[in-house]
């Protein structure tokens, strides 16, 4: 049996250690290559400067005849940023220095009066390549002119001598400011964790809240917002037990009745106790239908993740339909049922199947709650502020000022209306309504 593979979850540790990281690496290559480049261009004009120190002193000392040589290999003249220089120099346009005996290959008239460049020199035994600086100067009226040559790969491997010890001690501190980085998120992220623990261990269910207090000022909002919630838990799961003690009683009566009742039909099954065994059984099959409605409302709202969505619904033409199937069972039962609503159409944002759920059960709860030959008067208006459906009757029912909400028992049907009417976005009111009527309920919606 093939198991799929659970990708584990990245850690915010490691989140953050690996964009820090990044930024370090970046940083220190951006680092590093400026360092590079600023190391060989400092090497060049350190050489540069040499030989120009060089070609100054030289002009200014007085002028000796000096025999082609080999350079100097003398072990105290060494250096690691020993360069070797050569002179060329001449006086009135003789030859009186030659240090490394280059004249020969090079081309005098390619090299400036004034000023560096690059030479290639073909002399056996030297690199080709030399930076070369020129100068001259006209003293006592003869005219005196050096040029001051450089190997080539020697600046480069100067550069990249000072540029390797520049670089080399970022290298080294590189793994140390990431260890450090490593420490200081972990210690960081401490109080974070332990947060996380104490939302682990917090149960909502048994009242218990996050301490607001000692902690950092970043995570107020969110444990503001963690208390907030176990708040709407709490109130949430009361609301649920409430509910569940009040259908267990709702049920219990009924079920008790239709015991009794199944038990005196079977010593006595006239029709009379069939007949109220009957409405027994009808009367726990509405209650169980009201449940499963009211399930099926709040499961919708869930799958929706808040609100359903709403659409423009006509409240005259829902109650119209509405008054319509009842009609029959109205007057069977000896009910004057009726219908007013203004000329003018009044629509509201509601959904449709919700909304027609809630006006059927306030219609069958006062058709069912009621004595024969009571009123029931459906009535659909609209006032400046407001806008809505009610439904009144004349039956002199008790509580007629309070919501189911409100006391201790409970009308299912009303409970689910009320909890359409959250869902919907409207109030549901009950009150004594205009005489003759005794009872009022009303949905309405504040108007846009």
């Amino acid at each position: 049996m093939n198991m799929a593979v659970v990708p584990r979850a990245r850690t915010l540790r490691h989140y953050l250690l690996t964009w820090t990281l990044g930024v370090l690496v970046a940083v220190w290559v951006a680092l590093v290559a400026f360092a590079w480049s600023t190391t060989f261009r400092e090497a060049r004009q350190f050489s540069d400067g040499q030989m120009t120190a060089v070609a100054k002193l030289w002009l200014s000392a007085a002028p000796y005849r000096l025999e082609p040589h080999a350079p100097l290999d003398v072990p105290d003249l060494r250096h690691e940023y020993l360069q070797d220089v050569a002179v060329v120099a001449w006086d009135d346009g003789r030859l009186v220095a030659d240090t490394h005996g280059m004249v020969g290959g090079l081309t005098v008239a390619a090299l400036p009066l004034q000023g560096f460049t690059t030479v290639s020199v073909k002399v056996p035994g030297l690199v080709p390549e030399w930076r070369a600086y020129s100068a001259q100067i006209e003293q006592e009226g003869r005219l005196r002119r050096v040029v001051v040559l450089m190997d080539l790969k020697q600046r480069y491997d100067l550069g990249k001598d000072i540029a390797e010890h520049v670089a080399l001690p970022a290298l080294l501190v590189l793994p140390l400011v990431s260890l450090l980085l490593w420490w200081a998120i972990r210690r960081g992220l401490r109080p974070l964790d332990q947060l996380s623990s104490e939302v682990a261990a917090l149960d909502g269910f048994a009242g218990q809240r996050l301490d607001a207090q000692h902690r950092h000022r970043e995570f107020a909002s969110t444990v503001t917002a963690i208390n907030a919630l176990v708040d709407t838990l709490q109130t949430r799961a009361q609301r649920e037990r409430e509910f569940a003690s009040d259908v267990a009683h709702e049920l219990r009566t009924p079920l008790a009745a239709l015991a009794l009742q199944a038990g005196a039909a079977q010593h006595d099954p006239s029709p009379e106790r069939l007949a109220e065994l009957e409405q027994e059984a009808l009367r726990a099959g509405r209650i169980l239908s009201q449940l499963l409605e009211l399930a099926r409302a709040q499961r919708n709202a869930i799958a929706g993740g808040g609100p359903l969505a709403s659409s423009p619904v006509a409240l005259g033409e829902l109650a119209a339909r509405l008054i319509a199937a009842h009609a029959p069972a109205a007057y069977e039962s000896g009910h004057e049922l009726s219908l007013a609503q203004p000329d003018e159409p009044v629509v509201v944002p509601a959904q449709p199947m919700l909304l027609e759920l809630a006006l059927r059960n306030l219609i069958e709860n006062a058709l069912r709650h009621t004595p024969r030959d009571s009123q029931v008067a459906v009535a659909v208006w609209q006032t400046g502020t407001h806008l809505g459906v009610s439904v009144s009757d004349n039956g002199q029912r008790a509580h007629a000022h309070t919501l189911p909400a409100e006391r201790g028992g409970l009308g299912l049907g009303l409970r689910l209306v009320s909890r359409i009417a959250e869902q919907m976005g409207a109030e549901l009111a009950r009150d004594e309504g205009e005489a003759p009527m005794t009872t009022r309920f009303t949905l309405r919606w504040p108007r846009a």
